[in-house]
């Protein structure tokens, strides 16, 4: 089946084990097996947009860092998007990773994003020059639909490779499991097919040493709180996404949204997925297309 297909799925799927935590009053993560953690450690995403250069983007993030984050992630590849770019945009994304690691300290841990859009030439060498910051990841730095290119570039880089967002179905996986193509995977629990499904994806990674990092830019209400029960249950979680330049929606369609602090969120303990939504507020924001990049 298509993304689209398990996008419907996970939807689905969300929605049984909500009503299944309520009908019980149980938290969803209680139903899973348990929690073995009560904090779930989340980075920022959504706020270097507009940033018109290395400065302005460091002065970003040292203000996220003053809002109380431990962990950023932003794409530094100027654009438009290209597999295959010359040497100035290659400097522009190590400028831009470098002026972020200089205004936030050796203390923030700064996420490297490359949206699978490069060639795995540029993807190493952008990788290499940037090592003296001591990034926390280097994600998708090439297709993740092309496993062997990905296992290729992986052993070249330094930095923790990270792949997953655009996979879905354990079988997916599976490849990238047994090609060590990663050290970190990024399922997300909005297309992967669910709550269960990414569990137990987790738990395949956990039997490779490969941690988990749940992607989670489809939702900051819903989604992100199914991927904080999922989170809450596996022994090989390491942080998972907040996109800040949504969290204005998030408050406005869910009655008790989520709240950080200190870079990290509280397990919800209420019954099912622990959220509520406005359905009125909610149908004020329809579908609309994303926009091509």
């Amino acid at each position: 089946g298509s993304m689209d297909l398990y996008c419907a799925v996970s939807g689905l799927e969300q929605a049984l084990w909500d009503i299944k935590g309520k009908v019980a009053g149980m938290p969803v993560h209680a139903l899973l097996g348990g929690a073995c953690r009560d904090r779930i450690r989340v980075y920022a995403n959504g706020w270097s947009g507009g940033a018109g250069s290395p400065d302005e983007l460091g002065a970003k993030a040292a203000a996220m860092v003053a809002g109380g984050f431990s962990a950023l992630k932003f794409d530094p590849v100027p654009g438009p998007w290209r597999t295959f770019v010359d040497k100035a945009v290659e400097q522009r994304a190590i400028e831009n990773v470098l002026a972020v690691r200089d205004a936030v300290g050796a203390d923030v841990d700064i996420l490297i994003e490359m949206h699978r859009r490069l060639a795995p030439m540029h993807a190493v060498r952008i990788a290499r020059a940037i090592e003296s910051a001591e990034p926390f990841w280097f994600e998708e730095p090439v297709l993740a639909e092309n496993v062997p290119a990905l296992a290729r570039a992986k052993r070249d880089i330094k930095i923790p490779v990270v792949t997953g967002e655009a996979l879905y179905t354990k079988f997916d996986f599976r490849e990238v499991f047994e090609r060590a193509a990663a050290d970190i995977i990024n399922p997300d629990v909005c297309n992967v097919g669910g709550i269960l499904e990414l569990k137990e994806i987790a738990a395949m990674a956990e039997a490779y040493f490969v941690a988990v990092s749940p992607h989670n830019y489809n939702s900051t209400t819903v989604g992100l709180a199914a991927t904080l029960h999922a989170s809450a249950t596996m022994p090989n979680f390491l942080i998972t996404e907040y996109f800040v330049n949504l969290e204005d929606l998030g408050q406005e369609i869910a009655r008790d949204p989520w709240r950080i602090v200190d870079g990290q969120i509280d397990v919800p303990e209420g019954p099912g997925l622990g959220i509520d939504l406005d359905e009125a507020a909610l149908a004020a924001h329809p579908y609309q297309p994303f926009p091509m990049r």
